[in-house]
């Protein structure tokens, strides 16, 4: 897939297949639609595009008007969104950026410039809500009749529904917000996950647990470290996660998803949402070090519980041995699961 920063690039396609949404966390209902959005693009043998924003208009607004609670929580990061989309089999996403003069810009400026002119739709694929323009002024009439006076085709896809209930965004931050993993996974279609490189942190969790050399935890609990891009995720807590990545097969383990807090004026991560990965069993021919840099995606499978305070560095020692001996009780239990279904399904 390829991937441009706005659309004034000559390698942006001059005919395409367009579709347009924020696609945060890229769920089944986006997926349903980018499926039809390929098979058109196909029939009428041009490029099928997403157009996205960044940052999240409620994001933009959320800022200008200096109300942060009008901001989503967000899904996904910028890179994940790529990656799935890319998934979907999209082949090209233009990433635009959104501000002052996108939210001001007029409906029919918009179709002028953008749709037309900028990415030369032949068909244009929407939500049944979709709004566009300055006030939210342009909606699928307003299309319709520019698609027939302009040459393009445009279609609108209704909600996709799982067992009855309508499948969002929304619907989606609900449930990582309840902590609901298997609500999300079955809006999402897969395991919720977290994907980036690996970066430095304070290095603490390797020193947590070695004031006895032959206990339990004489490795410490070294960790992976993630940035979150946005400031407010929609999940926050501690999971049973399962990592990909670092080895052949994934590395189950436990993980805090949260800001990290700091008073250290050297800590880079201070005041940064970072989520933080502890391998139950770290691959020997990593080393120490050998995890830096490299990208990784950590699946969220199963939250332990919300993020607790913990008021000393032995408590919190205590804390997080326990989160990993529930994590491979998880791991057990799960396991255990499986092979019963597998062994039903072989009855």
């Amino acid at each position: 897939m390829k991937i441009f920063r706005g659309f004034n690039h000559p390698d942006v396609a001059s005919a395409c297949a367009l579709t347009i949404g924020n696609f945060d966390g890229v769920h089944r209902g986006h997926q349903a639609m980018l499926a039809l959005l390929n098979s058109e693009a196909q029939h009428r043998g041009v490029q099928s595009c997403v157009l996205t924003f960044e940052p999240h208009p409620r994001d933009y607004f959320a800022g200008v008007h200096k109300r942060p609670d009008l901001a989503p929580a967000r899904i996904g990061t910028l890179r994940d969104k790529l990656s799935e989309l890319a998934r979907c089999g999209v082949q090209q996403t233009i990433v635009l950026p959104f501000n002052e003069k996108l939210a001001r810009q007029a409906p029919q400026a918009f179709i002028d410039d953008v749709v037309v002119g900028g990415l030369g739709a032949r068909y244009l694929l929407v939500g049944d809500d979709f709004r566009f323009g300055a006030q939210r002024a342009g909606d699928y009439a307003m299309l319709d009749t520019a698609g027939r006076e302009r040459g393009f085709e445009v279609a609108r896809m209704n909600s996709y529904e799982v067992h009855g209930l309508r499948v969002s965004s929304s619907a989606v931050r609900d449930a990582l917000g309840a902590g609901d993993m298997e609500e999300a996974t079955r809006l999402l279609g897969r395991p919720y996950a977290i994907s980036g490189h690996v970066v430095h942190g304070r290095k603490l969790g390797r020193s947590l647990g070695r004031s006895a050399a032959s206990g339990p935890h004489q490795d410490g609990f070294r960790t992976l470290n993630l940035r979150f891009a946005h400031w407010k995720p929609a999940a926050s807590g501690i999971f049973a996660v399962l990592v990909h990545g670092l080895d052949a097969e994934p590395l189950p383990g436990v993980a805090n998803l949260g800001v990290r807090p700091s008073l250290d004026p050297s800590d880079v991560n201070g005041g940064r949402v970072l989520l933080e990965t502890h391998c139950l069993q770290w691959p020997a021919h990593l080393g120490a070090e050998g995890a830096y840099g490299k990208i990784v995606r950590v699946e969220l499978l199963h939250k332990l519980h919300d993020e607790l305070k913990y008021d000393s560095l032995g408590a919190l020692t205590t804390g997080i041995a326990k989160d990993c001996d529930d994590a491979r009780a998880y791991f057990a239990s799960s396991h255990a699961e499986t092979r019963r279904q597998t062994t039903r399904d072989r009855i």
